[in-house]
């Protein structure tokens, strides 16, 4: 599960595992200006890569939004990581059904996207969608617009998904009935219309008898009641368990051989036999199979498609509230830095060092400690930091 960390003010949102490289942690962090934007990502980079060489830094491009009140701005922030729960939980419902439908396809593994960039590359090449988030847009408004995008595609998937299974448990009760002993299974796709013998006065009756038993049957079902056609039984199937036969009679000692049939140990199965309808079993199970088959590669390009809209939003998310908690730690006018770092996991104490001296350490005047910054409900880190960060890590 892929989890968003909360440094200080931030709370956990976990994604999915699939949606980056197994093994794969990323950290959004964000580091309050001494001198010029070029300057710090110069002293960033050069400071990183001093401390950990196969850790790799990315800028992340997060324009200048509009701020608001400070009031506003703290109310989002503790908004945002509710609502952050919520697009987090339909990235995690649309990539479960994707990969139930990769498995019921029996197909590879869906590559997951946003605008055809892999995932993993979206995060370290992000670009703001000003078209559809406007940077002069109050940021509540850009919140409300992707939680609604979210709850919309997730009323959407509920829909699709209950049209799907409405179709596979169709096909499902078919192919339970066609499975199973001959004492349960649906006759209609072995009996054939040469097989009963019907007219105003006989009946075809499908007896269900043992394997054990067959010589007995073959005895003395002509002695289970009067009126029992001679030599009028003949088997239409067996499995490991039973034999089928039919036998033939007058209708009017049907209930009486029923009756001492079960007295013998012969279960007579109910089966009413409808010429016309013969065959439309299998013609139902073509339609149903094709409809299914259809109707689930449709869902898997959906989910797909879904999964990189959900995904683009939640990583909108995450660059609105590193943008608001920078200005709640550092101040107005923003400034600050924002970065991807893809951490070597062995250097990561090193690293938490390394960007604790280029936040200025334990002395920065930006750093908040204690538990004025804990939200009630929330699960936070023990190790908070002189900056503003979040990880996205990849748990096993």
């Amino acid at each position: 599960m892929l989890r968003l960390r909360r440094s200080a003010a931030f709370g956990r949102v976990p994604l999915c595992a699939k949606c980056l490289p197994m093994g794969s942690q990323y950290w959004i962090v964000s580091l309050p200006l001494k001198g010029t934007k070029e300057a710090a990502w110069s002293a960033a980079q050069e400071k990183i890569s001093h401390t950990s060489f196969d850790t790799q830094i990315y800028k992340l491009h997060i324009p200048e939004l509009r701020v608001g009140t400070l009031d506003s701005l703290l109310a989002l922030s503790d908004d945002l990581v509710k609502v952050s729960s919520t697009v987090e939980n339909v990235a995690g419902k649309i990539r479960r059904q994707l990969d139930d439908l990769d498995r019921a396809g029996g197909s590879e593994v869906t590559a997951l996207s946003v605008d055809g960039i892999p995932v993993d590359s979206y995060i370290t090449r992000f670009q703001w969608d000003e078209a559809k988030y406007p940077i002069m847009s109050p940021l509540r408004e850009i919140m409300t617009s992707i939680t609604d995008s979210v709850v919309k595609l997730e009323d959407d998937l509920k829909i699709r998904v209950s049209e799907y299974n409405g179709v596979k448990s169709q096909l499902s009760q078919i192919n339970r009935k066609a499975t199973g002993s001959l004492a349960v299974k649906d006759l209609s796709s072995i009996v054939k219309p040469e097989d009963i013998v019907t007219s105003e006065h006989l009946v075809t009756l499908l007896v269900v008898v043992s394997r054990f038993t067959e010589k007995e049957w073959l005895t003395n079902y002509e002695s289970l009641s009067q009126f029992v056609v001679p030599r009028s039984s003949t088997k239409l199937a067996e499995d490991n368990e039973y034999a089928l036969y039919t036998v033939v009679l007058f209708k009017k000692v049907a209930d009486t051989f029923k009756t001492h049939a079960r007295e013998k140990g012969f279960q007579v199965r109910e089966f009413d036999f409808d010429p016309e309808n013969f065959g439309q079993r299998e013609e139902q199970l073509e339609r149903l199979q094709a409809d299914m088959d259809g109707m689930r590669i449709s869902l898997q390009q959906w989910c797909a498609a879904s999964y990189g809209e959900v995904f683009s939003g939640w990583l909108h998310m995450c660059a609105i509230r590193t943008f608001a908690e920078s200005i709640l730690r550092y101040g107005l006018p923003p400034a600050f830095l924002s970065v991807v770092i893809i951490p070597s996991l062995k250097s990561e104490k090193r690293l938490r060092q390394a960007l604790d001296q280029l936040a200025g350490g334990d002395k920065s005047s930006h750093w908040k400690s204690g538990a004025e910054d804990v939200v009630p409900g929330l699960v936070m880190d023990t190790d908070l930091y002189p900056y503003v960060s979040l990880t996205l890590n990849l748990a096993t």
